[in-house]
């Protein structure tokens, strides 16, 4: 009995001791889960008050300098530009200070760069940085020798303010060029502030560019031989300085704007850790394969379209620029508008057939993406919707009148297609990249070329075998050789442009019909938005020089319009080729 009492009380002392050993464990695992958790939320609260404190200093930043923006407009006597030139130096300054803090710095401390965002920074974004860079440069050299010229009657500022653009420029494209991708890990919100900062810099460039018009108005005024106060000592050197102005113009605003998308990005990503599910292990590439009508009917609508520009860039450059040469611009317009309108809706009914799952995972450049997509169609809907009301309200049955109400219609409705189909294209999954070609076709065709290599390297060991007494052939026997030989030349080309011909037959039967329609619209769309990027990047602008809404609502508010909503019309071309290559590469 003695033993079982014993036994008994020592049984019990065991279980006790272990389920105390197993509560422990439970509550270690429960304590380092609560702590992992609370040092999560609490790097999520850091995160959200670095990027609340910065977007408040951006903030505050942008309308301190609208403020002094919209004082010069209306009141040019207490706030002069030579004031607005100096705020914008002092935070160029600044921003050259913190980056070239981050590029000797912060970029290189320990651990500071573990991740790299591979959506961001694109190769299409970084080649407009330096494009839109290189032009707003000599637009600043053009600005500083106009105004060295004109020194007696300018001030020196018209000459520092560019002078420190070009740096600006210079080391902020460096800059975007080399860490576009970077996710810092380090300084946190230092760095978020300094990107901030440099966004509402940008941003305040773009707005007193597109607000801007003394240069034009003066260059307008010497244009129709008016009484101005600085008259020109050189007149040919100034024209080359004022037409350089003109056309390098839109370049700067597209700079400023591509500029702060970048910059964003980076901003997003400051303190973001990018797991294995993020990293596409193979990044698709850009092939031309699977089209054959989209390059075609893009190409010819390009061709079209650079006719109808040097057309009406010869007409317009008169001081009468003839109505004929607006009536071939609307029309051009009013037959293409239509035929993206439509290519954009077929692919967004295909996408909807499509069973593709959507892309869910966390992406700033997608997202942003977006967001530049609707934002910067706003520029052409705003002017298109300004110049019904004033086309309406005038004379909408005038031919020209007509011609443009009806352009200026079909922009909303093509703006609104193309958005809806590069979106849903963007948040689609790529499709599985299975055999797009069959192998044993290649191989067979591939196979006839060495036979015809081996049958002439066999002539060639001939010819080299001869006897030294057979080499004294006549002109005419070594003509027929070298022309033989051109012949098999030709021949080996043929087969090769065979064989490519056949592959590329073989890979676009090889794709189902949705995927050659999606690549066949892609490309064609393409091709038409490089084209109506190119004609009002450089210099086609009929909506402000036909007249017709300049006469309505005056020089100076039609300027302002129309400044702010050409370069968001330009940027939103330049944006969409972007998406539209993404959704070709990924259909």
């Amino acid at each position: 009995m003695s033993d079982k009492k014993v036994s008994r009380p020592c049984h019990h002392c065991k279980s006790g001791s272990a389920q105390t050993d197993t509560s422990k464990i439970h509550y270690e695992k429960f304590w380092l889960y609560r702590h992992c958790s609370s040092v999560q939320q609490r790097d999520r609260q850091a995160q959200k008050a670095g990027q609340l404190f910065s977007g408040l200093l951006a903030m505050n930043v942008v309308f301190l300098g609208s403020a002094f923006i919209s004082s010069m407009i209306f009141n040019k006597v207490a706030i002069t530009l030579a004031d607005v030139w100096i705020l914008l130096s002092i935070l160029k300054v600044l921003c050259l200070f913190w980056i070239i803090y981050y590029l000797l710095g912060t970029s290189r401390q320990p651990h500071a760069v573990l991740y790299r965002d591979s959506h961001a920074g694109a190769i299409w974004i970084r080649g407009s940085v330096l494009l839109f860079g290189s032009c707003s440069i000599l637009l600043n050299v053009f600005q500083i020798g106009y105004s060295t010229i004109l020194v007696h009657c300018k001030s020196r500022v018209e000459i520092v303010f560019p002078s420190i653009g070009i740096l600006f420029i210079c080391t902020q494209a460096y800059f975007l060029w080399h860490h576009s991708k970077d996710c810092i890990q380090v300084q946190h919100n230092f760095t978020r502030c300094g990107l901030m900062l440099t966004i509402a810099t940008n941003l305040l460039l773009w707005l007193l560019a597109v607000t801007n018009d003394t240069l034009h108005v003066e260059i307008e005024s010497q244009l129709r031989n008016e009484t101005t106060l600085c008259t020109c000592p050189n007149t040919t050197i100034c024209k080359v300085f004022q037409k350089g102005y003109i056309l390098l113009y839109p370049f700067n605003t597209e700079y400023c704007l591509v500029c702060c998308s970048v910059l964003y990005v980076m901003w997003k990503n400051v303190g973001r850790r990018i797991s294995h599910h993020h990293i596409p292990h193979t990044k698709p590439k850009f092939k031309l394969q699977g089209v054959v009508f989209g390059p075609l009917l893009g190409t010819s609508a390009v061709i079209i379209g650079a006719c109808v520009f040097m057309m009406y860039q010869i007409q317009a450059t008169s001081l009468v620029p003839s109505r004929q040469v607006f009536v071939i611009y609307y029309s051009y317009y009013i037959v293409l508008l239509p035929l993206m309108s439509v290519g954009a809706v077929i692919g967004t009914m295909i996408h909807a057939l499509e069973k593709k799952e959507l892309d869910t995972l966390k992406n700033p450049t997608r997202s942003l993406d977006v967001v530049l997509l609707m934002g910067a169609a706003l520029g052409q809907i705003g002017m298109s919707y300004f110049s019904i009301v004033a086309l309406v309200a005038t004379d909408p049955r005038d031919l020209l009148n007509s011609l443009a109400l009806s352009y200026s219609v079909l922009l909303i409705f093509q703006n609104i297609t193309q958005n809806v189909f590069v979106i849903d294209g963007l948040h689609r999954q790529r499709a599985v990249a299975a055999t797009e070609a069959k192998h044993a076709g290649q191989h067979t065709v591939a196979a006839e070329l060495p036979r015809e290599e081996e049958t002439t390297l066999s002539r060639k060991q001939e010819h080299s075998q001869t006897p030294p007494g057979k080499e004294e052939d006549t002109k005419e026997e070594q003509n027929r050789e070298a022309y033989s030989q051109r012949r098999v030349s030709v021949l080996e080309l043929g087969q090769e442009i065979r064989k490519a011909s056949l592959s590329y037959i073989q890979t676009y039967s090889h794709l189902s019909w949705k995927r050659r329609v999606l690549r066949e619209i892609s490309f064609f769309l393409v091709l038409c938005n490089i084209i109506l990027w190119v004609m009002p990047t450089f210099g086609a602008h009929p909506i402000f020089e036909n007249g017709m809404e300049r006469s309505f609502y005056g020089y100076s508010t039609w300027f302002v319009i129309v400044n702010f909503g050409l370069p968001l019309g330009v940027f939103y071309r330049m944006h969409s080729v972007g998406g539209l290559l993404e959704v070709y590469v990924t259909a």
